[in-house]
């Protein structure tokens, strides 16, 4: 098969975060049996209680290798723009593939799929794995779970595979990217009629709180102690919401919840700003909870690993991007890029593609890979 046949089976599952992908898991677990991987299959049930799925899948004898890492969840495809079809019935038009996941990242595994389909295990002399996890949208669950219980990922650590985070980078040699944190505190109040005065503002606790958030917010912004002028952009972007859920205003908030999400760069001290925030918190009376956190992934743009993946795709230096990935969980593994098919600016979009030239493309770039580092 190729690529774009694996993409479009791929992309026709609703595999959206807060849904099981169980189903999606089957395909992709019954395609590398067929093409001659042996198979560990790990499950979990996440915090809402929906069964979730990861497939590490190894083909060949012996240790090191390749190992290339995806993710099978997408987000979600509510404001989908076409008419004619929608986000999960994947559609070719002119060059494109349109279709919920299309470029992030199920074009990807895809183009992983049609390499090592290439490849015999017995002409293999180390192997090839292949990981496809649950969750990396809404915090890594997946890529935690393959991190502390998979069996094969402990013997690709022990042995320094190589490792590919095929996450779209339109095939650049990526070498490192942001960490992510999220957290979030809630403050309570009591409802009230607020003619009364009876009740309990819950937004009078968080404003104290905010204000903390906002010193964070400034100083990393403006400290140069803070910045990296590798990433584009330098500083952490320190993304602060919140809401009070007050349906009219004459309801004193029993509630006030505020949110954050920052990208610290490698490095840094990311666990003092959580403190700094955690500490306010409590000293107003809030709630506060660490929702997500992801390493940054750093591998020296210098060394052996990035220079002999430069010369296979044939590109003069490694760059670096904004975003986070599953590698910031499977930070056990030395050495680890991130290159994948497809532009980073077309997922999560209302009518996200890969185009086809990326997915023929992606295909070749793996199956060099394959052949340099397994053949």
């Amino acid at each position: 098969m190729s690529a774009l046949d694996y993409a479009k089976e791929l992309v026709s599952f609703n595999s959206v975060s807060s849904l099981s992908n169980v189903d999606v898991t089957n395909a992709v677990e019954a395609m590398l049996t067929t093409l001659g991987f042996e198979v560990e299959r790990i499950e979990y049930d996440d915090k809402f209680g929906v069964r979730k799925a990861n497939v590490i899948a190894k083909k060949g004898v012996g240790t090191g290798g390749l190992a290339y890492f995806g993710h099978t969840d997408v987000v979600p495809a509510d404001t989908w723009v076409f008419k004619e079809h929608g986000a999960f019935e994947p559609m070719v038009k002119e060059d494109r593939l349109y279709g919920r996941g299309s470029c992030d990242m199920k074009g990807s595994i895809a183009c992983m799929l049609a390499a090592a389909e290439q490849f015999d295990a017995a002409g293999l002399k180390q192997p090839i794995y292949i990981t496809c996890t649950a969750d990396e949208e809404i915090g890594y669950g997946g890529a935690t779970y393959v991190a502390d219980d998979s069996v094969l990922f402990k013997e690709m650590v022990e042995h320094d595979s190589r490792g590919i985070i095929g996450e779209p980078t339109m095939l650049d040699i990526v070498h490192a990217h942001k960490g992510v944190v999220g957290f979030r505190a809630v403050s309570h109040g009591r409802a009230a009629h607020s003619s009364t005065g009876k009740g309990v503002n819950a937004n009078m606790a968080m404003i104290p709180f905010l204000a903390e958030l906002k010193a964070i917010h400034d100083e990393t912004t403006n400290d140069p102690k803070w910045h990296d002028d590798h990433f584009e952009p330098p500083t952490q972007t320190w993304n602060i919401g919140i809401n009070d859920h007050t349906r009219a205003v004459n309801i004193t908030p029993p509630e006030s919840v505020a949110t954050v999400y920052f990208r610290p760069m490698p490095g840094q001290d990311a666990d003092s700003l959580v403190e700094r925030a955690r500490n306010k918190a409590a000293e107003c009376g809030i709630d506060f909870e660490v929702v997500v956190r992801g390493n940054p992934l750093s591998t020296d743009p210098n060394s052996p690993f990035v220079k002999e993946c430069l010369e296979i795709a044939g590109q003069e230096a490694s760059r670096t991007v904004p975003y986070g990935t599953d590698g910031g969980k499977l930070s056990a593994l030395q050495n680890m890029i991130v290159c994948g098919p497809g532009d980073i600016a077309q997922a999560h979009t209302h009518d996200e593609w890969i185009a086809l030239d990326q997915l023929e493309k992606g295909t070749d770039l793996y199956t060099r890979m394959i052949r340099h580092w397994c053949c």
